[in-house]
């Protein structure tokens, strides 16, 4: 390819709304362009990374039994309903209705249509097990796009859905993908990645796992042991808290005027946080008022609540329905109130802790000395903390460590969960109907594109590894005007591409600034600086993108030095 031939124009300045390194040199270097929230356009040099990630996933599929597939992304709603997912799933989904008045909706996964599909095609024990897998277009209409193709609205996804006979080897099975994400991963050229437990959330089954690429601009939070191996998202991580145990004391009303939040009534009573109770309101609108008491330095965890109360929405409940119930915003507990007008949740902060301070339900005022199972409406002791940095591990004497991460793939045991309503069974050896067990494995295309942009990158751009890159080599002419530099690049180019090499010739009469430039914006692994200069002395110039330093190569010795340097490195991605 020629760069005079290359649709996209790069640009000098960062975008203003581009925070994250990945969005900004993926603008700046022309590989996306945003048609509107959340929905990006790829260029030319993206596609061709998107679909050298797409081939070498495609390979650790096959590799491990997978069959390539390609389903619907406009479903009906009846297909939907099937697995009672077309209610419970909120306005991420995007629904709508056909010519003829008919319910459907865009996917945003596809466990209904895979379920469809195997249960018309797979009825014997000797059919399974087996894997099904599809790169597709998806959409899921997110509140909050941010930073790029990290989270966007429509994306390329490649999702794997197993079916097994019983658990045991849908787990031999679950094992063998995370092998496979590792390597895919690692093909991609990534290295800070890691897998932690995480939340099944909408997908549901039993357990999960999510790859993270470990990232200072990540959106989860990750709690990761200093001396095991235990590793888990913030939505389902445990931890070890000390809790203050001593002889109750009795309880004591006590001013604190204008003081309401924990952190200014611990100063008030001189206190720790620790030493608090903090009631917090939620309202969900399958359960309705929820009031939970936990420790004041520590916070409420909504995905534990939401597996709690079960399908529905939550939000946090307004001041005028706190009232309601008789409790007072700022000086609230469950001192003196009805609990049948509310749910209390007590997260075991509190259960096991003793003489806290919390309000007294009265304007000005909260109580020393609290202690929930004395002084309290009898609610359900249940786990809903969030882990804080240095919180002890439930697996060894370790401390928990906070990291970010950006999520770049995912895992999931599903069961019965979906075969089972919508009647995929097959027949055992004896003759009996059972519902196939499920696995699904996921990994977004785009997001992984920019995850590893996220960790390799310099200054001027992106450091593509030689696995994903757009090109192998870049060819850098400069003063084209001269006939020598126009013959010798023409060569090398041409003999380049001959022996399978992917070669980018900026064959445009630019100054060597801008060409340099642009050829850092596009991250390709090698370059060969082509001057009249150091064609004098029968020489170009070879330079590894990254590196400051660069050596002299005869003109007659860079194509074969080119190819062996190429293939040195592909090997090492097992792409050779």
């Amino acid at each position: 390819m020629k760069v005079s031939n290359l649709v996209g124009k790069t640009l000098r300045e960062d975008p203003k709304d581009a925070k994250l390194v990945s969005h900004r040199f993926l603008l700046r270097g022309a590989y996306i362009r945003q048609v509107s929230t959340g929905i990006y356009s790829l260029l030319p040099i993206a596609k061709r990374i998107a679909s050298k990630i797409e081939r070498i996933i495609r390979q650790e599929m096959d590799r491990i039994d997978g069959q390539e597939i390609l389903l619907p992304v406009v479903m009906p709603r009846e297909l939907w309903e099937e697995a009672g997912r077309y209610q419970s799933i909120g306005q991420e989904m995007l629904r709508f209705k056909d010519r003829n008045d008919m319910d459907m909706l865009l996917g945003m996964t596809h466990e209904e249509p895979v379920v469809m599909l195997a249960r018309s095609e797979i009825n014997s024990y000797r059919q399974l097990p087996c894997m099904l897998y599809q790169i597709q277009t998806k959409f899921r209409d997110e509140a909050r796009s941010r930073g790029g193709l990290i989270r966007v609205r429509e994306f390329t996804m490649k999702d794997a859905y197993s079916f097994h006979t019983d658990t045991s080897d849908m787990e031999k099975y679950y094992n063998r993908v995370h092998e496979a994400y590792s390597k895919i991963f690692s093909r991609c050229g990534l290295e800070k990645f890691i897998d932690v437990e995480s939340d099944t959330g909408m997908m549901g089954g039993g357990l999960s796992h999510e790859f993270m690429e470990l990232s200072e601009n990540g959106e989860d939070t990750l709690f990761i042991c200093d001396k095991c191996d235990y590793r888990a998202n913030k939505e389902v991580a445990g931890s070890i808290i000390e809790y203050i145990r001593e002889e109750e004391k009795n309880l004591e009303k006590v001013a604190t005027p204008e003081k309401k939040t924990i952190e200014e009534v611990s100063e008030f009573l001189g206190v720790k946080t620790s030493q608090t109770a903090k009631a917090v309101f939620y309202n969900h609108d399958e359960k309705g008022f929820i009031f939970i008491l936990i420790r004041g330095d520590i916070d409420v965890n909504e995905t534990k609540l939401l597996k709690i109360l079960g399908p529905g929405e939550l939000r946090p409940a307004h001041e005028d329905e706190i009232k309601e119930i008789g409790s007072v915003p700022g000086y609230a507990s469950t001192i003196g109130l009805n609990s049948e007008k509310f749910i209390l949740l007590v997260d075991q902060s509190v259960s096991d802790s003793s003489n806290l301070v919390c309000g007294a339900n009265e304007e000005g005022f909260h109580f020393k000395n609290f202690n929930y199972h004395r002084d309290s409406a009898p609610g359900t002791v249940v786990d809903i903390s969030t882990p804080r940095e240095g919180d002890g591990c439930t697996q060894c004497d370790g401390k928990l460590q906070i990291k970010r991460g950006i999520e770049i793939g995912n895992i999931f045991q599903l069961g019965t969960k979906y075969s089972e309503p919508m009647n995929c069974n097959y027949l055992d050896r004896d003759g009996k109907t059972r519902p196939a067990i499920m696995g699904c494995y996921g990994i977004g295309v785009g997001r992984l594109l920019a995850s590893v942009m996220e960790e390799k990158y310099d200054d001027y751009g992106p450091l593509w590894p030689v696995s994903i890159a757009p090109w192998h080599v870049q060819i850098c002419s400069l003063d084209q005007k001269k006939e020598i530099v126009r013959e010798v690049s023409e060569r090398i180019y041409g003999e380049l591409m001959a022996r399978g090499i992917e070669v980018l010739w900026d064959d445009r009469n630019e100054k060597a600034g801008v060409q340099f430039a642009d050829a850092d914006l596009r991250g390709i692994p090698f370059r060969i600086i082509i001057s009249p200069r150091n064609l004098k002395n029968g020489n170009v110039e070879w330079k590894k993108r990254g590196d400051s330093s660069s050596e002299m190569v005869g003109t007659d010795d860079i194509v074969d030095w080119t190819e062996k340097l190429v293939k040195e490195e592909l090997k090492k991605y097992d792409l050779a």
